[in-house]
């Protein structure tokens, strides 16, 4: 029986299509960058877990990751993005940035590898979005990126790729393998390290961003929590202290948080007072000696990120 070419050719085009399709799926879209901060923020939007998930998602909104752009109070966050332009980019010689204008994808990843890692998927004229808002103090337009559910349940949910494979776009991770009720995503995949510390430490890691063309220190606490606190016999996760602790769950608190910071330290003080006789004109003068000691009892040094 001899075979058509042209039902070869079909079959063949049919295959490399569903194997495009296939990495689209397992690779969140990466090949296809985002053109405006809007089409970045709906390919994230995790609104509709909100529909389940009520007082999860009520948890997240009130937590740092919900606006891992702006911050904490009036922006600190945004002012640092641009402290990084005006201070950073802008001084460095073969950066490429000597105005706002100049700023790409790459030049804001030296702080959005945690504050937002999805920002990788997105064209340079987002980057020129993010910078206009961040010089018009625009915390609404930067508010629609943040950390939030897709983020940890999905996009950075697996880390050993080569060995537990590449996150699927039509799945988030938790606990166990089963069925969602979302159209987009239907499937519950078991994620080996959804409570362990290593999926904070991503982001709260190890110091310098070492992969970066321009690394720069930022937050230890991972690394702290590694090579102090493990070593020295510690075995709770960040989930158990900043989740589960005090019954935070997903509001995961840390240091402006009343429970977590009289949990953290112990503060011991020691007051002595007495005169001392100082010299002949000044006379007698009251003097008190203090002593404070504080005990780090977090798993990780203070302070940190």
């Amino acid at each position: 029986m001899t075979i058509p070419k042209s039902f070869l050719t079909i079959v063949f085009t049919g295959l490399i299509l569903m194997m495009f399709m296939t990495c689209g799926i397992a690779m969140g879209g990466e090949g296809q960058k985002a053109k405006t901060l809007d089409e970045l923020a709906a390919r994230y939007d995790s609104g509709s877990c909100k529909e389940c998930h009520e007082e999860i998602y009520d948890q997240w909104a009130h937590s740092a990751h919900s606006r891992s752009m702006v911050g904490s109070g009036a922006g600190r966050t945004r002012a640092t993005f641009k402290t990084l332009i005006t201070r950073g980019l802008m001084t460095w010689e073969y950066s490429g940035v000597k105005q706002p204008e100049d700023v790409k994808i790459e030049h804001l990843m030296v702080c959005a590898r945690c504050h937002l890692p999805q920002l990788s998927e997105a064209s340079d004229d987002v980057a020129k979005e993010i910078v206009k808002a961040v010089w018009d103090k625009d915390n609404e337009k930067l508010n629609k990126l943040s950390i939030n559910c897709l983020i940890c349940h999905q996009r950075n949910a697996i880390i050993h790729k080569w060995v537990d494979g590449f996150p699927q776009k039509d799945a988030v991770y938790g606990t166990s393998d089963g069925e969602h009720e979302s159209e987009d995503q239907p499937a519950v995949k078991k994620n080996p390290i959804i409570k362990e510390s290593i999926l904070c430490g991503q982001c709260h890691g190890l110091g310098p961003g070492f992969g970066l063309e321009q690394p720069t220190q930022c937050a230890t606490g991972y690394g702290s929590y590694l090579w102090s606190y493990i070593p020295e016999g510690g075995s709770q996760t960040c989930q158990e202290c900043h989740m589960k602790k005090f019954n935070k769950g997903h509001a995961m608190p840390s240091y402006r948080d009343f429970d977590m910071q009289e949990a953290a330290v112990d503060m011991d003080v020691n007051v002595f007072s007495y005169h001392w006789r100082k010299n002949k004109s000044e006379g007698i003068i009251p003097i008190a000696l203090v002593k404070v000691a504080l005990t780090n009892k977090t798993g990780h040094g203070i302070p940190d990120g």
